[in-house]
């Protein structure tokens, strides 16, 4: 009778962690470390790293969040919509470029290093962020009246025409050029966008493999910068 009365006792119920606060600890640890306000730069950090790993065709906002670690709505949160999206990040990608052939030709030591600095910092910046550099020129994808953007170009067009306007030693405005102004600004991007997607491209292959043994992209490049106009018009 003993026996069978401890056995009919209830156990007393063992302590334990209650659930709920152990996968409270657990998610704390395995959380993404972003705070408020720092989540809109992740997540354009993020974008960056896919477009660069796996090109516009796979930039989606899914994709930037799993990258991110965090929710699918979080980017929709901070920029509307996929458009949204890569505006901002060509924003950053223009503020990149430009700073990049800035810091060039503060380096550059004599007026010869100076005028080849800017363009020789475009090709290198597209050579280095190709997925960036092709976002910024798909005017299709991008929102122009985001003022980020808008400001970012508009730096970017203003730099390269006070580089014309050093060589041919006079002001050119941004807002009202000479016919000939705009000709030696287009030919000069003509010749350093149509020069850096070829070499993207891997297009010269075959003009480099018929020059001197050794000679390299950026060479060919710096020679097609010094080269004279030859030639003379037809009557």
């Amino acid at each position: 009778m003993a026996k069978s009365e401890t056995a009919r006792r209830p156990r007393a119920p063992k302590k334990t962690t209650p659930a709920s606060a152990s996968s409270r600890t657990a998610s704390a640890k395995t959380e993404p470390p972003y705070h408020h306000g720092a989540l809109r730069e992740a997540l354009l950090e993020a974008a960056e790293r896919v477009l660069e790993r796996d090109g516009l065709a796979g930039l989606t906002l899914r994709a930037v969040a799993r990258e991110a670690g965090v929710s699918h709505a979080a980017p929709t949160h901070h920029f509307g919509d996929l458009t949204g999206l890569v505006s901002e990040l060509a924003a950053i990608g223009f503020r990149q470029f430009n700073a990049a052939m800035v810091s060039a030709c503060d380096a550059a030591a004599t007026p010869l290093a100076r005028a080849l600095a800017r363009p020789k910092a475009y090709v290198a910046y597209a050579q280095a962020h190709p997925g960036m550099y092709g976002l910024m020129f798909r005017t299709e994808r991008l929102d122009y009246s985001r003022p980020s953007l808008h400001e970012a170009a508009e730096a970017s067009f203003a730099g390269l025409a006070n580089a014309i306007g050093m060589m041919r030693q006079e002001q050119i405005s941004e807002d009202a050029l000479t016919l000939n102004q705009g000709a030696a600004i287009a030919r000069a991007w003509s010749m350093v966008h149509g020069f850096t997607m070829l070499l993207l491209d891997g297009r010269l292959e075959d003009i480099l493999g018929r020059l001197p043994e050794g000679t390299t992209p950026e060479r060919l490049f710096e020679t097609m910068l010094m080269a004279p106009i030859a030639g003379k018009l037809p009557a």
